[in-house]
């Protein structure tokens, strides 16, 4: 799909693997919470079944729902001792739009994780908006978060960008009329980004400075 340059007051993006390299560090807290749990979930199945919504993996998985609280504090424990490292070009490329748009951030992982890490980074002053797993009801490919993010940047669909690894980004987008650029990035649900039918797809982080 050939790129094009895109006019928009606000950028929207995804954290985990469209900023964050952050698949091995997941899988990994993933595996620590199965064994613990005594579940067997093989890597090649958490590959197939992986969704931004992780209740999705609970159900491929069979974790009864009665420990769906108790599988989350054993992921966050897990995941503590991960140190995921930001995709090349991440920091360059929010420094680039920090002058020149309002940037937000709508993610599936959980507020005490995502500012954890965005401080970390030295992210925190880049997101006028940062919706969180918690700070909204309803759940990606749901519009709900986005529009949240939209109306917290003061910013209508038609003037915003939301930028993701995965077809529930895709989809969500869609569903809240806002324009999509998928990017291929570490997670295995990028092998179908295509198929969600993006505005624009890109391999990498660096084809982003072109078009924004």
């Amino acid at each position: 799909m050939k790129a094009r340059r895109i006019s928009a007051k606000a950028v929207i993006f995804d954290w985990d693997g469209t900023l964050l390299n952050s698949f091995h560090a997941d899988a990994r807290a993933y595996q620590a919470m199965f064994r613990a749990l005594r579940i067997h979930f093989g890597s090649r199945e958490l590959a197939r079944h992986y969704s931004p919504d992780w209740h999705r993996v609970y159900r491929a998985a069979k974790v009864p729902k009665q420990l769906w609280r108790t599988a989350d504090a054993l992921w966050a424990e897990a995941y503590k001792k991960e140190k995921p490292r930001l995709l090349p070009g991440a920091k360059r490329l929010l420094q680039k739009l920090s002058h020149s748009h309002k940037l937000g951030l709508v993610t599936s992982g959980d507020s005490e994780r995502v500012h954890r890490q965005l401080e970390q980074f030295g992210f925190t002053a880049f997101f006028q908006a940062c919706i969180c797993s918690e700070d909204s009801v309803r759940r990606k490919p749901h519009p709900a978060p986005l529009r949240k993010a939209m109306k917290s940047l003061a910013v209508k669909a038609e003037d915003s960008v939301y930028i993701g690894d995965t077809p529930e980004d895709i989809e969500m987008a869609a569903r809240a009329g806002v324009r999509s650029i998928g990017i291929a990035g570490p997670f295995p649900s990028s092998a179908r980004l295509k198929d969600a039918k993006p505005g624009i797809l890109v391999r990498s982080i660096s084809e982003l400075f072109r078009i924004l």
